[in-house]
Order: structure tokens, then sequence, then C-alpha cells
């Protein structure tokens, strides 16, 4: 098939909806599909580039996120689309609204994707307080974009059933964005180089991430004084964050790192703990548990990664350090059951292998083209 992919940023992988998307197409790509990518960037093989849209407020609360906006170019949407078998979008942004439009009149199918949570907006707008914001959200993006589609790809049933609530009428895909192969349990643990209990958390440092709970619940651990913790990942609340670390007597270890990095420090790891209260699905976290590393995860409503505890020793309460704190030293004081419970996790992860992901998704973009071609007859 040749697929055409649209997102606004598509090089800058430093936010989880660029990392997804880039490794959607390069797994496309093996499984022998021909792939267009139309986003901001440059020229090349298989690439549609469009400019930048530099709006000054949007752009700079765009570009602290990881991301930016592209400009709509009719004329780039055009040749990306000519002789594609299907266009997918991925983001419910201006480019995506205009570019569907496009694909409508050329008469390609099309689908969609959810991978712009409401909630993560009101967050970064600093909105979370108006309860009702996101159910508007959802609806706003309904009428301007996912109204034209007949399938969109959700990453979760979490939030298959959010789109379902609120009025969606599609068929909804729930596919895992999927895990790669390289996130693999060690044939033999690793030789620990120290006494510390290291503790792992990967995302973006960002407020409805809640890096600060977890530095609060290792502070009232009854093991502060052993436990090291790693904080993986980039941006606004870092400074914030190192301030709050030097509380601790082994401060937080901060850094970005790539791919073969992260395994290693996974590997190097005790315990998990996904702080974040709002989550489409949490490829961090499937990854660290895909490798044996058990979890402790934020049970929020507003989160679809709760569904990767495999029993309530890998839940916490919301914005609840004291009961974080009790789950961690839980996992301190039963090093037997953890090891235990590391192999069931591991086992867990085979079921999110990236490959299986791809196989589905290939399968919902041939349901598409099936479904145009019974309409155009």
């Amino acid at each position: 098939m040749i697929i055409v992919l649209v997102i606004d940023s598509f090089d800058h992988l430093n936010n989880g909806t660029t990392m997804t998307a880039y490794r959607f197409a390069e797994m496309l790509k093996k499984h022998g599909h021909e792939v267009r990518v139309v986003s901001i960037g440059e020229d090349g093989p298989g690439r549609y580039p469009v400019k930048e849209w530099n709006l000054p407020i949007a752009k700079k609360i765009a570009n602290r996120q990881g991301f930016a906006f592209a400009k709509p170019d009719t004329s780039v949407f055009r040749k990306a689309f000519d002789g594609a078998d299907v266009v997918h979008f991925l983001i419910p942004l201006m480019m995506d609204c205009k570019a569907a439009k496009v694909a409508q009149e050329m008469d390609i199918p099309y689908s969609g994707a959810f991978h712009l949570q409401p909630e993560n907006i009101t967050y970064i707008l600093h909105l979370s307080h108006w309860k009702a914001l996101p159910r508007w959200i959802y609806r706003f993006f309904y009428r301007i974009f996912y109204h034209r589609f007949d399938h969109i790809h959700c990453p979760s049933q979490f939030i298959a059933d959010q789109l379902i609530k609120n009025g969606y009428q599609a068929k909804m895909h729930v596919i895992s964005n999927g895990v790669d192969e390289d996130f693999i349990p060690l044939s033999s643990p690793k030789t620990k180089q120290d006494d510390l209990f290291h503790i792992l958390m990967v995302g973006r440092l960002s407020p409805e991430k809640r890096q600060h709970i977890l530095i609060e619940a290792i502070s009232q651990s009854k093991y502060a004084d052993r436990i090291q913790l790693h904080l993986a990942g980039n941006g606004p609340c870092k400074q914030k964050l190192m301030k709050q670390g030097q509380t601790l007597k082994h401060p937080p270890i901060f850094g970005f790192y790539s791919k073969s990095d992260l395994i290693d420090l996974i590997h190097s790891c005790d315990l998990y703990v996904h702080a974040s209260v709002i989550e489409i699905e949490a490829i961090s976290c499937m990854e660290a548990f895909s490798c044996g590393l058990v979890p402790v995860i934020c049970n929020s409503e507003q989160s679809a990664t709760p569904q990767f505890a495999l029993d309530d020793r890998s839940l916490f309460e919301p914005d609840n350090p004291q009961d974080l704190a009790q789950k961690i030293d839980y996992w301190i004081e039963h090093p037997e059951e953890k090891e235990r419970m590391s192999a069931l996790y591991a086992k867990q992860g085979e079921e999110y292998r990236v490959e299986r992901s791809i196989t589905k998704a290939e399968l919902m973009f041939e349901e598409v083209i099936r479904d145009h071609q019974k309409r155009t007859q």
C-alpha cells in the first residue's frame, strides 16, 4: 500500500505523539509499504514538507511541549496524496483539517487517529481546574475534524470509550502504539553497582506527569536514604523538579536518553513509577514492564495506564504521595515477590509488541479502503 501520514511535527522526537508517528512510519516501511509523510521538516525521500505556522503566542506554548504548528498547503497535499491508497491523519489541528478536506475532494480513502487528549491541552493552558473544558474540547474536535471519519485509531480502550461517550460516530479501532522488540528482559540480572534501590520514571517533565508527587513520595518512604530516583525526559518543569529533588539524600538523576541507553537504564533499575494523571496509553510504562520492571501506576480516571497493573500493589491513589510511598516500601521489602511479578509483567509486554500493532493497523487500512470502494461503486 501507499500510505500517507499527516502530522504537524514529525522530526522532533521529544513528545509521545511524534515518536509514535516516526516509529509507525518506519515499521510500515519494514512491512513493505510506501510511506509518505506530510509535516514540517526537510525535503527528502517520502517527505512532503510544509512550513511552520509562526503564530506568536501559540508557537511559544507549542515549542515548550516539543511541538509545532504546520501551515496548510493545498499544493503539497495534492502532490502527497496523488496515487495514495489511504491517508492517515494523526492530529486534529489546522493543517490536518484542511488536508482532510483535500483527501475527501480527491476521493481518496482516509482514516484518523486520536493522540491528543483534551486534558493535556487544559494542563498546557493552566486550565485544568475547569472540569467541563475537556468535554467541550472533545466535542469541538468532533465538529471541526473527526465528524469526517468512519474509522478512528484509538491507542487504548480507555480513549475509545471517551470518544463514544462524547458522541463520536466512527468505528473505533483499538490498536496499541506498541513496544519495540528491543525492550525485553535480560537473560540474567545485571550486577548491582551499589546498595541503592533505583526507581525510574520516563516522561516529559510537565505538571500533568506529576514527577513532583514521586519526589515527595520518596521523601516520605521509610527507605528514603537508600533510594536513587532517575527522571528520564525533558520539559518545562525541569528546574523546579531539580530544586525539589535537592531535598532528597540522593537527588534525582536527570537525563534524556537514546533508545539503547534507555534500555540499559531500565535494566539497571529496581522499580518503575508512572505518576502521570493523564495518559492515552503511556509507551514509557509499557517499555519498562516489557523489560521486566515492576510498575507502580497512578490510578487516575483520566488515564489509560492503570489497565497495565496486574493487581492493586501496582496502583496508587492520584496525587497521594503517602500511598505511593507505601507501595514503594512494599516492593523494597518484598524482593522475592517483585522478582516473581517481574516475570509476569515481562510476559504481559509480549501482548503489546509493535509488530502486532502494525498488523492490526494494516487490517484497519484495508477495511478503510474496502468501505470506500463500497461507497463509490
